[in-house]
């Protein structure tokens, strides 16, 4: 059980809201019907999220790119042994885009969010995220975190330290004092284990790819388990 904290860091999509995993086989269907593809949508939906990790993780600091261009320039690159010529990314990325905006709430969200507040425990988003399509999902959602930094807001990609640094800085808490709550392993488990953190992975069925093999320090099928972990 976790104790005394300033407060908790929270992912935001495969977390709070429902992961990408239909939308991103659903745009990869589009793009292996327009183009008559060898290969199926969720076997493409794995090649892109494998290039889209790369250059996340490369994307930081000096390097910064939003993650609509990273979306966009991935799947060219994906694409282009397939297709043969570069394609034109946007008609199909505004399809997750248009998702990114508008996501599902997850059906205990707002319940358990309502009771992490009860217990007087402060919550700072931190999401792997550009900034204006996250503002965007929080006021679809209802969601109202204390605090929101995104990739975009701290020019970094979790896992890279510098986007926890900035939710350290904007929130005042003490390292010591937080932990982090996140469904990936390569981004938020192994991001904020580096950092120095607790952290609780939420492990969800029908989740997708993940090329992360960290090991967090708990694991909950749901967010209802993480109230088990924290301070009443």
């Amino acid at each position: 059980m976790l104790e005394s904290l300033d407060g908790l860091f929270l992912d935001f999509y495969g977390t709070l809201v429902g992961g990408d995993r239909a939308i991103v086989e659903a745009v990869c269907q589009r793009v292996v019907d327009a183009f008559d593809l060898p290969i199926s949508a969720s076997a493409l939906g794995v090649e892109w999220g494998k290039g889209y990790f790369a250059m996340a993780d490369v994307s930081n600091n000096g390097h910064f790119r939003t993650l609509h261009a990273i979306e966009c320039e991935s799947l060219v690159t994906c694409l282009q042994p397939l297709v043969g010529r570069a394609i034109d990314p946007e008609p199909f990325v505004a399809d997750l885009q248009g998702w990114l905006r508008r996501p599902p709430v997850c059906e205990e969200t707002l319940d358990v969010l309502a009771e992490i507040r009860r217990r007087g425990i402060p919550v700072c988003l931190v999401s792997n995220a550009d900034h204006d399509d996250l503002l965007l999902a929080l006021e679809h959602t209802g969601i109202r975190p204390d605090h929101v930094v995104s990739s975009e807001s701290a020019r970094s990609y979790k896992p890279n330290a510098a986007i926890f640094s900035q939710a350290i800085t904007v929130t005042g808490w003490s390292p010591g004092r937080v932990a982090h709550v996140g469904d990936s392993l390569h981004s938020d488990i192994g991001g904020a284990k580096a950092f120095g953190l607790p952290t609780i992975w939420v492990c969800r069925e029908n989740r997708i790819s993940d090329i992360g093999t960290e090991k967090p320090d708990y694991r909950v099928s749901d967010l209802r388990g993480l109230l088990n972990l924290l301070p009443r």
